[in-house]
């Protein structure tokens, strides 16, 4: 069956589902129909987004009582912040008043303040107050609070799902502890993090981080010519909850190789980088020197909202030239988001002409396929629960 004819008239899902029915020998590239369309996004923000576990960024950017971020998942505004207490937590940033939203960006504060009619929370959600609400009999302070929303951190990462029922991080991540334990990524130190939308539909960004097919090409000017032998790369068979390949370097980028004093690593440990695929959204490279990390979500069919961060490993952090390294690495980074911020981009107006379609993969976008994999899982399921 040809699932590219149009005469089909296939939905976005059902294209998928036939698209990813294959063996990955035979795989092909996604339908344009599930980057392009809004239909496909909404189910993607309420069988995908709304049930998954996300990253608001690194645990120790908030590491005074306080300090607090803000994000939106799937359309609901969230508050991320470190109580009194010390821990984190995740909860509703909207008033239980008249619904305003208050915190914006990042911070750090006391209280809770609604912009609007200044009703104040306690940094655990409690009420602390709301002026002239007095001669309202229904008023009972003690009985408003911000609902609170599930938030764990794990290894080093804040992850926060609107789903009650989701398995913990731990549970769900565990072979990706596995994998990289040896690293201790947990103890890696974030120098830098940033917000940005680019034109470009989430799944195409996704897709960009999964294969190094395209460093040669699209990273020709920085890293293109980093690793050994890619065309020969195996890529491993990944998970449910993510994929994931390595690359082994070599020393044209020495900030990515294990520190000179570290003697705990040994042969290629001190030259591989690990390029992790945590779906539905979280993309880390972790490499022996520092680290970087997309965070996505998806501003319509045509637009990404990205968090983007990174930072050195504890050996380089310790350094006495780390602030050089910091410079070096985030040069780097820099112009190597750049790069991929023109081909992705491309890629999206590409999807959107009419004379385009989708074409055989390589044996490097093993993930690729993996994922369109995962994407249409979880809007099968939903759809299943919906019926």
């Amino acid at each position: 069956m040809n699932v590219h004819d149009p005469k089909l008239s296939l939905s976005p899902a059902d294209e998928l589902a036939a698209n990813v029915s294959v063996p990955f020998e035979a795989a092909r590239a996604m339908p344009k129909s599930v980057y392009t369309t809004q239909d496909f996004l909404d189910q993607e923000l309420e069988h995908i987004f709304a049930k998954e576990w996300l990253c608001a960024g690194r645990a120790d950017a908030l590491s005074e009582p306080g300090s607090y971020l803000t994000m939106e998942i799937a359309g609901e505004p969230v508050i991320v912040l470190r109580d009194r207490d010390g821990e984190l937590r995740a909860m509703s940033n909207v008033c239980r008043h008249r619904m305003s939203t208050m915190l914006q960006g990042r911070g750090t504060v006391r209280a809770i303040v609604c912009p609007y009619h200044a009703w104040t929370y306690n940094l655990d959600g409690s009420l602390r107050g709301a002026p002239a609400m007095g001669a309202n009999s229904s008023f009972c302070r003690s009985e408003i609070a911000l609902p609170q929303i599930r938030c764990e951190e794990w290894l080093g990462w804040i992850m926060v799902t609107l789903d009650p029922d989701a398995p913990s991080p731990a549970e769900r991540l565990k072979d990706v502890e596995s994998l990289v334990g040896y690293l201790g990524m947990e103890n890696y130190v974030e120098t830098f993090r940033e917000e940005h939308v680019w034109d470009t539909n989430w799944k195409v960004l996704a897709e960009n981080f999964m294969e190094s097919y395209h460093l040669p090409v699209c990273h020709s000017g920085t890293i293109g010519g980093s690793a050994d032998d890619l065309m020969e790369m195996t890529l491993p068979e990944g998970t449910e909850a993510f994929n994931y390949h390595f690359i082994l370097r070599n020393d044209s980028v020495p900030l990515a190789l294990a520190h000179p004093n570290n003697t705990t690593l040994v042969g290629d440990q001190r030259r591989t980088t690990w390029l992790l695929s945590i779906y539905p959204a979280l993309f880390i490279s972790l490499t022996n020197g520092y680290f970087w990390y997309l965070s996505l979500h998806p501003d319509g069919p045509g637009k990404v909202k990205i968090l983007y961060g990174g930072g050195m490993s504890p050996d380089y952090a310790g350094d006495p030239e780390a602030r050089k390294h910091f410079d070096a690495v985030k040069a780097l980074l820099d112009d190597v988001n750049e790069e991929d911020r023109g081909c992705t981009e491309k890629v999206y107006k590409g999807l959107s002409g009419r004379l385009g379609d989708p074409g055989p993969l390589s044996h490097l976008e093993r993930p690729n396929f993996e994922f369109a994999q995962y994407v249409s899982r979880q809007i099968e399921a939903g759809r299943k629960q919906d019926a």
